[in-house]
């Protein structure tokens, strides 16, 4: 089965060489602290620290949380803020794998639709004001701003600004998902969330996984200090290993990640660019392709009385699997569409797999 339906790294531009390089240097240098019992390697924080000062967020040490992966940190968030029956706000479309964590602690699940430009700051207001008269405030609003997963989409400087003062004014958490942030390869970075919010109520989530390699199993939390007490009360294991903090440490500084990420943008442009003219080829005209400007993923909107589920049972007869729209949803839409990775298969086996695709479409 050929699959363009996860968000895997490209295994080709892995720095495997300046990673063994990095170990090798940490072996030598700092073996006995590395390899003994002890917290994460404050370096590791300093260096966040300088990431996140360079985007404009004023932070400090007591502002971070390193952990295994964004995935663990957004994990952590319902054991921290929800108990059974709490209301949390999130997009729809949506990553399901942090949101079926905000489910399984008994979570009230509201879903505020998305458009081309991100969530709809409209549609929310109209929820928080709705909520609020039913003396509801929800204990967080979870969002990936930055090319959206699953759709791509980013949302515009005047959108991210409403959002923000909507927090503020609602006393609500905004958790901003920023895991593909910095794989920008179109267009003008943009203020994050948390360089916009001059309150304290956004918490910013990233990881390492798509800058670096998923196997590293590392990512990290800008919040308030009070945010990231509570967080690491939860995180049971405490640090996230004095070995591997310093080794990706070692690997990022002096210019060597910044030049790695400078190699994925370019990389995964091609790709896109790559499976996008696929697209256009393969596809019936009636498909509407989003065109992220970043990130991993390709979202299309179907023709019109065309399934997603239907299509995926027709592209599993051709070999080629997908991820249908519905599983990106807590509320049961998504059947007008199916989201393409682009980031993991060669180039032959894009335009192959858009190939199989269109031809379970033709088939319908």
């Amino acid at each position: 089965m050929l699959s363009l339906a996860f968000g895997l790294a490209d295994p080709a531009l892995f720095p495997r060489e300046e990673l063994a390089a990095a170990t090798a240097a940490v072996m030598a240098d700092d073996a006995p602290a590395a390899l003994n019992y002890g917290p994460s390697f404050a370096g590791l924080t300093d260096q966040v620290l300088g990431r996140l000062r360079a985007q404009g967020v004023e932070a400090e040490p007591e502002n971070i949380l390193v952990g295994y992966g964004s995935s663990q940190i957004l994990a952590l968030l319902p054991e921290v803020f929800v108990d059974r029956g709490d209301t949390v706000i999130i997009e729809g479309p949506s990553f399901m794998g942090a949101v079926r964590r905000f489910a399984m602690s008994g979570a009230n699940l509201v879903t505020v639709p998305t458009d081309g430009e991100g969530m709809d700051v409209d549609a929310l207001e109209v929820t928080l004001r709705e909520l609020a008269a039913r003396g509801v405030r929800p204990k967080f609003i979870y969002t990936i701003p930055t090319f959206h997963n699953p759709s791509g989409v980013t949302m515009p400087l005047a959108r991210r600004q409403r959002l923000v003062a909507l927090a503020a004014e609602h006393q609500v958490l905004v958790v901003e998902d920023d895991a593909y942030g910095e794989l920008r390869f179109r267009g003008d970075d943009l203020p994050t969330l948390a360089a916009l919010d001059a309150e304290g109520w956004v918490m910013r989530v990233c990881t390492y996984s798509k800058i670096l390699a998923p196997g590293v199993r590392m990512g990290w939390a800008y919040a308030r200090p009070e945010i990231i007490e509570r967080l690491n009360m939860f995180k049971h294991e405490g640090g996230s290993g004095p070995f591997l903090t310093r080794v990706i440490a070692r690997y990022a500084a002096e210019g060597r990640l910044d030049a790695h990420i400078a190699q994925l943008r370019d990389h995964y442009r091609q790709k896109c660019d790559l499976m996008l003219d696929a697209i256009g080829r393969e596809f019936p005209a009636e498909v509407q392709a989003g065109r992220p400007d970043g990130g991993f993923f390709v979202w299309c909107r179907l023709p019109q009385g065309m399934r997603a589920t239907a299509l995926a049972e027709r592209a599993k007869d051709e070999g080629v699997a997908f991820l249908p729209g519905v599983n990106c949803y807590a509320n049961g839409q998504g059947e007008d569409a199916i989201r393409l990775a682009f980031s993991f298969q060669s180039a032959e086996k894009i335009q192959d797999g858009i190939a199989r695709i269109g031809r379970a479409m033709r088939n319908m």
